[in-house]
């Protein structure tokens, strides 16, 4: 009895493989849902058209749609840089809050709350780019350090790493950093400290061009220097590396800080960009769902940009169909939930092809048996 999944000799790699394997999962991602609307009286047809027409349906939606995916897109990217050179690190939760923290305080210059002197207008920018950066890579720094010169596990402490984070923004803006009144959070950053809209019309702010830039940069890195080069050999196998003339714990700290740094902007994104103040929840599990764009994206810089898009899509208009048609929350969270967790099995095809009933083989699967 012919089996109806026969593994490929080798996996299907092309470019139109994988586009094909996503597109189904997102098809029956969203086919699936579609069942779940209609104990609740909802048309998928007419629910879908509200969440496409919210998140793409306009400049303004679309602006909106590049808010929400310009954090992810820079927590993918830190992902991609850091796992690519072997570690399992996930605090760029941490790194994101720390990002956001150093930017405010640097916004709030001259204030009681911020830098203790007033920064010239000609320097904020750079500064404020430079405080961020350095203030995620230096709190990934040291999980990595632990990691890399001890052999500490990098995944529990980075996951613990977190929660300091979350505590350490806790205690800034309900203290040094906390403005008058009752809630804990930073007084409203100066409108000049403010990443500027695009375009009039468009929500999206530059901080979809420090993503972009970054999306470049580390695919340059990765692909076309020799420095990625090492990063991926190490994370492949170390004792290789090591014995090749690869210096591997410089290349995994090296990652490591890059990562963080990376992180750390999409914090800064977010505050300067979209909260204009640091409070606390500021990060919204960003730093969580910027792994999981990495992982849909198959650990590819230039894949991360569609794909963080099309979530952030997800976001803007699942939240807007919820209003539109009353379905539950949960329906919505269904949804995105099927859709990543589809897009990841649909691997199996790529490993795996399917043997329909009366089908016969093409010549390239004869030629494949008889090899």
């Amino acid at each position: 009895m012919k089996k109806l999944l026969e593994r490929r000799l080798a996996p299907a790699e092309s470019s139109g493989a994988l586009m094909l394997t996503s597109f189904c999962g997102i098809l029956a991602a969203f086919i699936i849902a579609g069942l779940l609307f209609i104990p609740f009286g909802g048309n998928p047809l007419s629910a879908y058209g509200f969440l496409f027409d919210a998140a793409f349906g306009s400049l303004r939606s679309f602006g909106l749609s590049l808010v929400q995916s310009t954090p992810l897109m820079l927590i993918a990217l830190a992902t991609i840089v850091v796992w690519r050179a072997g570690l399992g690190y996930i605090g760029f939760e941490g790194c994101f809050l720390l990002g956001a923290a150093a930017a405010s305080w640097i916004a709030l210059s001259g204030t009681p709350q911020g830098f203790p002197w007033a920064i010239p207008a000609l320097l904020y920018w750079p500064m404020v780019l430079i405080a961020a950066f350095l203030a995620g890579a230096l709190w990934a720094g040291w999980v990595g350090a632990l990691r890399v010169k001890f052999g500490g596990n990098d995944v529990l402490i980075s996951l613990m790493a977190n929660y300091v984070a979350l505590f350490m923004v806790q205690y800034l803006v309900s203290g040094p950093m906390r403005a008058p009144g009752d809630l804990p959070q930073t007084p409203r950053l100066p409108v000049e400290s403010w990443l500027p809209f695009v375009m009039n019309g468009m929500r999206a702010h530059w901080g979809i061009a420090i993503a972009l830039v970054a999306t470049l940069f580390v695919f340059w890195l990765m692909h076309a220097t020799p420095a990625g080069f090492e990063i991926k050999i190490a994370g492949l196998n170390p004792r290789a590396a090591r014995y090749s003339g690869v210096d591997v714990n410089r290349r995994q700290m090296g990652a490591v800080l890059l990562g963080g740094g990376l992180a750390a902007l999409a914090g800064l994104c977010a505050v300067l960009g979209v909260q204009h103040r640091l409070m606390e929840g500021i990060s919204g599990g960003v730093g969580f769902i910027g792994v999981v764009v990495a992982l849909l994206a198959r650990l590819n810089p230039l894949l991360v940009i569609p794909t963080a898009i099309l979530y952030g899509g997800l976001e803007v208009g699942g939240s807007a169909m919820q209003r539109q048609t009353g379905l539950p929350t949960s329906v919505v969270l269904i949804l995105q939930s099927l859709v990543v967790l589809l897009i990841l099995a649909g691997d199996l095809l790529r490993y795996y092809r399917i043997n329909l009933p009366g089908r016969r083989k093409s010549r390239s699967q004869l030629a494949e048996e008889h090899s």
